[in-house]
């Protein structure tokens, strides 16, 4: 297959997964895990996908500075200059601002995918399909193109997009509203109206037009970068960018361009996709055994014991004998014993705050 020289990924590396904490913390984010107990990190798997038809030249990995050389190390194949250094966490619309005026001053006919590090893909063709067909309309059209979900729920832990009636191209609609996690009764109507779907957070636009949008949304932003035209891919970039970038208002690139522009549009698609947000997402994803319980480590024993969740990675050594438990998480990791309920796990990002205040971050 011909891969297109205009074409480019970046991927978004910089998150701290923190609802999967204690297995997921500061210096090793999730991310840089193999959750899905597959032999290889979702950061790779990532990266894998996107070389089936991206130019290996043409992906670059954002991520945050601390972890230049988990990136390095896991993916040692990606040259270091496509690794790009965020010196602050400041949210995404900063990330892609940063990294499109770095593509733009690269190929001003830069077309560029955005995504996560961290979702699962199970039907990878599809997914393929569907990129390559939304690159192929935004190289000769102006959309801000964002991946819809095709909801098969009312879950109450994404976002949701509105799509119009109307399709503008085949299978591609323009964006109507945008719904950050809804209540259950209010997500169970957009599920029935079926024009809904939930917010993936792959996006595909060209660098022309992204910063176009930047330059009439969010025009302090865009300034703070455009100052940086002729010292991107140089060696005064990171000098640069590392006074510039703290500068930016921490917000995401939904609330900062997806919600005020006016040539965002929804390609609703169903490619076995799910952001692996929570505990519970991974336990209903991966197998389990006879009574339900899914076991991620070795030498785990589990006696009476129902619907639990088990992750074992403080020691390969150690045996871990759960006796009488149901609707349970374990986590034993190297500094931490974390048990929960299952069915609380979505208020694990609320007790990694507090941890985190108590103990001055020692534990996060």
């Amino acid at each position: 297959m011909t891969k297109n020289k205009n074409n480019y990924v970046v991927i978004m590396a910089g998150g701290i997964g923190s609802r999967f904490w204690p297995l997921s913390k500061r210096n090793y984010p999730k991310q840089f895990h193999d959750i899905l107990g597959v032999g290889k990190s979702l950061l790779r798997l990532t990266y894998d996908r996107f070389a089936e038809f991206i130019e290996p030249n043409n992906i670059y990995i954002i991520t945050n500075t601390t972890y230049t050389l988990l990136v390095s190390e896991q993916i040692p194949e990606l040259p270091t200059a496509n690794i790009i250094d965020e010196p602050a966490a400041m949210n995404t619309a900063p990330c892609v601002a940063y990294a499109s005026f770095k593509l733009f001053a690269k190929n001003p006919e830069a077309n560029i995918v955005f995504a996560p590090s961290d979702h699962l893909i199970t039907d990878e063709k599809t997914f393929k399909d569907s990129l390559i067909t939304a690159l192929n309309y935004t190289e000769t059209h102006h959309k801000l193109i964002t991946l819809g979900i095709k909801p098969n729920r009312p879950d109450t832990g994404y976002g949701y997009i509105q799509q119009h009636d109307k399709a503008i191209d085949e299978g591609l609609f323009m964006v109507k509203t945008f719904t950050e996690k809804p209540n259950l009764e209010l997500a169970k109507t957009f599920i029935e109206s079926g024009d809904f779907s939930w917010n993936s957070g792959i996006f595909i636009w060209t660098a022309k037009d992204i910063l176009q949008e930047f330059e009439t949304h969010q025009n302090d932003m865009y300034e703070l970068f455009e100052k940086g035209m002729g010292k991107y891919n140089t060696l005064e970039e990171a000098a640069f960018i590392h006074v510039q970038y703290p500068q930016c208002k921490s917000i995401s690139i939904d609330y900062a361009i997806m919600e005020k522009t006016k040539i965002a549009a929804i390609m609703p698609v169903d490619f076995g996709w799910s952001d692996l947000g929570t505990w519970k997402s991974l336990f209903v994803l991966r197998d389990k055994d006879e009574n339900n319980n899914l076991k991620h480590g070795n030498n785990i024993e589990l006696y009476q014991s129902s619907n639990c969740l088990i992750v074992q990675e403080a020691n390969p050594n150690k045996l871990v004998v759960v006796e009488g438990y149901d609707d349970a998480i374990i986590v034993d990791t190297e500094d931490i014993l974390f048990i929960s309920h299952l069915s609380k796990e979505q208020e694990v990002r609320d007790i990694t705050n507090d941890i985190k205040d108590k103990y001055k971050g020692k534990f996060s």
